[in-house]
C-alpha cells in the first residue's frame, strides 16, 4: 500500500490560510491503512486548524468529507458538491489523489495535508516499512521475494557488498543487511544457486528518472 505521513498543523494552515473556505478531504484506502489521512485523521485535523485559525485570528470554515478512493473518478465525483462550495480543497490523500483532483477541478486550489513516502507494508501497530520502490522493472522473482533495490542501502544487485556486521546493514545498522535475507530465502526455498549468476545492471529506462511513466492496456480500451 502507499504509506504516507500527515503534515504538521502550522504548516498546514500556512497552507491554507489565504482563504475562507476549505474542505479537507480524506481518502477510505491506503491513507486510511496508515493512519494518516481517513475519516479519524480527517476530524482530527480539521478540529486542529480550526482551533489554530481561532488562536491566530484568522478567519476560516473547515468542512470535512471523506471518499472511498481520491485516485478513481467515480468516488471523486462524490466530493463534487463539497469542492464546489469551498474556496480550496486540503487533500488527505497520497501524491497521485492530491493530482486527480487538481486535474478534475481545474478551477479550485487543491493542496497536499500528507507527506508520501512510500510503498511498504504493515510490520507490526503502528510500524510500517517501504518494500517497494516501483522502479518499473521487478527482479524480485531472482532474490527470492526480497528487493535489493529498495532494501539495500546500496541498490546493489550483486552482492554482499562485504561491509555488513553481524547481519546488520553498514550503511544503517539498525536494519538487517538486505543481502542476508536474500541468502536466507533462497537458502529456505532451494534457489541458492541464484547467487551464481552475476546480474547485468539493472534497466533503469522504465524508473522515475526517466519522467513520468504510463501504463497502457489495449485490451481494456474502448
Amino acid at each position: 500500500m502507499i504509506v504516507a505521513e500527515r503534515k504538521k498543523i502550522p504548516e498546514l494552515l500556512n497552507i491554507v490560510k489565504a482563504h475562507k473556505k476549505i474542505l479537507v478531504l480524506g481518502c477510505g484506502t491506503c491513507v486510511t491503512v496508515c493512519l494518516a489521512g481517513g475519516e479519524r485523521e480527517v476530524g482530527i485535523i480539521s478540529s486542529a486548524l480550526r482551533i489554530a485559525s481561532r488562536l491566530q485570528g484568522i478567519d476560516l470554515a473547515v468542512e470535512e468529507l471523506t471518499i472511498e478512493r481520491q485516485c478513481d473518478n467515480v468516488f471523486i465525483e462524490q466530493a463534487a458538491d463539497a469542492i464546489e462550495r469551498n474556496d480550496a480543497v486540503l487533500s488527505l490523500g497520497c501524491g497521485a489523489g492530491v493530482q486527480a483532483i487538481a486535474e478534475r477541478y481545474r478551477n479550485k486550489p487543491v493542496y497536499a495535508g500528507l507527506d508520501t513516502t512510500f510503498i511498504g507494508i504493515l510490520e507490526e501497530q503502528g510500524i510500517w516499512t517501504e518494500k517497494c520502490a516501483a522502479c518499473g522493472s521487478c527482479v524480485l522473482h531472482e532474490y527470492g521475494g526480497v528487493c535489493p533495490v529498495t532494501r539495500c542501502a546500496k541498490r546493489m544487485l550483486n552482492g554482499p557488498c562485504g561491509g555488513s556486521r553481524e547481519d546488520r546493514c553498514e550503511v544503517r545498522p539498525e536494519l538487517p543487511c538486505a543481502w542476508q535475507l536474500i541468502y536466507a530465502r533462497l537458502k529456505e526455498i532451494g534457489q541458492i544457486d541464484r547467487l551464481r549468476q552475476i546480474a547485468p545492471p539493472k534497466n533503469w529506462h522504465r524508473s522515475l528518472d526517466g519522467g513520468q511513466r504510463l501504463v497502457v492496456r489495449q485490451d481494456h480500451r474502448i
